[in-house]
């Protein structure tokens, strides 16, 4: 049985483990779902001042962009000081079939919420087949060419 051994994986838990997991802690976790003929991304981005978000779209790639500052408290003597400061951002690869012109977001709560609908092509739509007049359905055709075989 052959097993799979990842050198960077490895390097960076025991980096993790020695310096903190700084990673984790600066990132910003979202959900995402689609309901209906949009999707909804929830983006957490708590202690976040809202004149800071920024959320822009170039190509297919959507951007979000928060800074959460730190507070200066003169004379302040930290004893755990946990929370990250500093500009966060993070890309997402759009796909196809979305109205990126039409996204809205809104911040509530320490949360980012953006609404992406689906564009009007990508919506799954009925096609209605046309017939002619003349043509009859199969299986109802004249008795010309049919043979009666009466016993």
């Amino acid at each position: 049985m052959a097993t799979y051994w990842d050198p960077f994986q490895e390097m960076d838990r025991l980096f993790g483990t020695f310096a903190g997991n700084t990673r984790q802690s600066g990132a910003m976790p979202m959900d995402l779902f689609r309901t209906g003929d949009h999707y909804v991304l929830s983006m957490d981005l708590p202690g976040v001042d809202p004149g800071t978000i920024d959320v822009s779209v170039e190509d297919r790639t959507l951007t979000v962009r928060a800074e959460r500052t730190q507070r200066s408290d003169d004379g302040a003597q930290w004893l755990v000081r946990e929370r990250p400061t500093g500009t966060f951002a993070r890309q997402l690869t759009m796909g196809r079939g979305l109205a990126l012109d039409r996204i809205e977001a809104s911040y509530a709560d320490g949360v980012l919420a953006l609404t992406i609908p689906v564009s009007e092509e990508a919506k799954p739509r009925r096609i209605d087949v046309a017939h002619s007049a003349g043509s009859t359905p199969i299986g109802q055709g004249s008795s010309e060419g049919r043979q009666t075989i009466e016993q």
